[in-house]
Parts: C-alpha cells; structure tokens; sequence
C-alpha cells in the first residue's frame, strides 16, 4: 500500500501523467535466501556466508503451486547465492517439468565451491538460463567490488560453462553476463560496452556470452552503507532523480513481476522486499505466496524514491537497460 504522503517519485510520476501499476504476472521472481558465497560491496541483499535466512522447502512448494495457478511463464530464482538454498535443484526440476522458463541469477563462483562440481551439467540438462554477474572485464574492478579471486574464479565459471554449449551463437543453452557500476554513477551504454565485453572476454579468455545487462546500484542496504560512509549518498540519490527518464517507466519490471521473500511474503520487487515494503491486502496484513492470487497483484505498485534506480537514464530492471 502507497504511503500517506506521496514520495519526490509518486509527485514525478503524477507530474508526467503516469502511474505504476501491474497489469499482468508474467515472472515470479524468488529470492531463497540471503546465504552467500561472496560479500560483494553493492550488495543490495546484504548477502554473505555469515547470513542465515533461507526458504523451506514447504515455500519452494508454495512458489510452485502459485506458478501453476497464476499461468506465470518464468521463474526467476535469485539470492544470496540461489544453488546454495536446499530446495534450489527442487525449483528447478519442478518448474522445467511445467514448462516454465527458469532463471538463476549465478555469482559464477559458486561453481567452483565444495559439493557443487555437478552444478552446471545440472543447469544445462534442464536448460536453465543463467544470468551471471560480472560488473567488468578487469580482475582490479571485480576483484575491488566482489572480492580477491573472484575475477579469475568467474572466469573459470564462464569457460565451463561455455564448454556445455552455454552462450554460443544459437545455442538454446542463454548465458548472459550483468554489469553493474562499480561507484556512485550510472551505468554506460548497454550496446556499447556488451561490444566492449565480448571482444576483451573472447580475446583474453575464449569466453563467449549472449547479451550483456547493464543494471544501476540500487541507494540500499549495503551500497548505500558504502554511500553514506563516502559522504556521498545525497549527491548519488540526487543523480537518479536527475536522470529520472519518462520513457523508462512503462516497461519497469515491476509491471509484470511478482517478488516472493524466503519467507514467503510478497512484493513488487526485490528491492522493495529488501526495504520491507511488502504487497498488502486491503486489510493492511501483508499477502504470502500460499494464498497469493493475481486478482491480488493487479493494483498499483508500491513506490518509493529508490524507484529513481529503475528509471535513471536508460532505465534498469532485471532484463537490463530499458529505454
């Protein structure tokens, strides 16, 4: 439900004659848990592998009875690190056996950690689309923002990942790579630095890759932690709201997107679950995935002015740049 007082985002939105409002579920967004292999400086989950929150499996469950009433065609699984939730391998069986389109938003790093050595032949035999994070194609820029090793780690990712036929031209095997900027500004051209990335990645490592997603630090949770120790978040929270891009707004993800939390509560998306901004009935008692009906999703959106994230520039969303 919206605030009482409208937020500097809901006044843009009236002033340009617009509204954000779901008119359709097409992708179930689930986030399984906060447990990570990495402890990344953007992260807007506030990830780690000192995190304990996870969904059950009697959630997964629910997540699956809900993508089967809704008539949802994607289920995208994110986290945390997804593959380290117990019921990871559940949701995916299930959703492939149905037909859905599966995501898994893959740190890439995760393949190469203990009792994982299956998981990409895992992925590739139910043909999950991997979306992996790789904020540069330098070892200091991802090395300085995920970690020491986490360059050359990824990039073993990547190789055998390409060694399954994952990224190659037509193969239905869909790798793409995301970008995220590595300070307070907003991401460059997507067309321009995917050409960037898949020359460099090709070149140095033989990595190939589908399409390159360019998405904007979202001010939360730890990066904004980071912003505010830099002195820097007012100025950062002003530069997305400068950059706020009317063409953006019809095609922000969270039109056609539902978020579901580890523990089963809903919400317009990931960063709003991050910022305990649940989907609430008219009753004001926040909604959960195992009553969930879409009749319940089509209303407006819940807001706020880290919306600016989504709307900057070229816009951002969980597909990448949008306008």
């Amino acid at each position: 439900m919206h605030a009482t007082a409208p937020t500097a985002f809901d006044t843009r939105l009236r002033a340009d004659g617009q509204q954000l409002t779901r008119t359709a579920v097409t992708t179930v967004q689930v986030n399984v848990g906060r447990v990570c292999n990495q402890t990344c400086r953007h992260c807007h989950v506030d990830a780690s592998p000192f995190r304990t929150e996870a969904m059950t499996r009697a959630t997964a469950d629910a997540v699956l009875a809900f993508l089967a009433r809704s008539g949802a065609d994607t289920l995208d699984i994110t986290g945390g690190a997804p593959e380290l939730n117990p019921s990871f391998r559940h949701l995916v069986t299930q959703a492939r056996a149905a037909g859905v389109h599966v995501i898994d938003r893959c740190n890439l790093t995760i393949l190469s950690e203990p009792g994982q050595d299956d998981l990409p032949a895992f992925l590739a035999d139910h043909g999950v689309h991997v979306v992996s994070s790789l904020p540069c194609y330098t070892a200091d820029n991802v090395d300085t923002q995920r970690g020491r090793g986490v360059f050359a780690r990824s990039i073993a990712g990547l190789q055998r990942l390409n060694a399954l036929g994952y990224g190659a031209p037509g193969s239905a095997l869909r790798l793409d790579l995301v970008y995220n900027p590595g300070g307070p500004f907003l991401p460059p051209a997507q067309d321009a630095l995917r050409a960037d990335y898949a020359r460099i990645l090709a070149t140095e490592h033989g990595v190939v890759f589908h399409d390159l997603l360019t998405l904007t630090n979202m001010p939360i949770a730890r990066f904004r932690a980071d912003l505010v120790h830099q002195g820097r978040l007012e100025q950062y929270e002003a530069l997305l709201a400068d950059a706020h891009n009317p063409d953006a707004v019809p095609h922000v993800m969270c039109t056609t997107l539902v978020s579901v939390g580890w523990d089963g509560r809903v919400y317009d998306c990931d960063f709003n679950q991050m910022l305990d901004l649940p989907v609430c009935g008219d009753d004001g008692v926040p909604l959960r995935i195992d009553t969930l009906q879409v009749s319940d999703l089509l209303r407006p959106v819940v807001t706020g002015d880290h919306c600016f994230g989504c709307t900057a520039g070229a816009g951002s969303s969980c597909g990448g740049a949008l306008a």
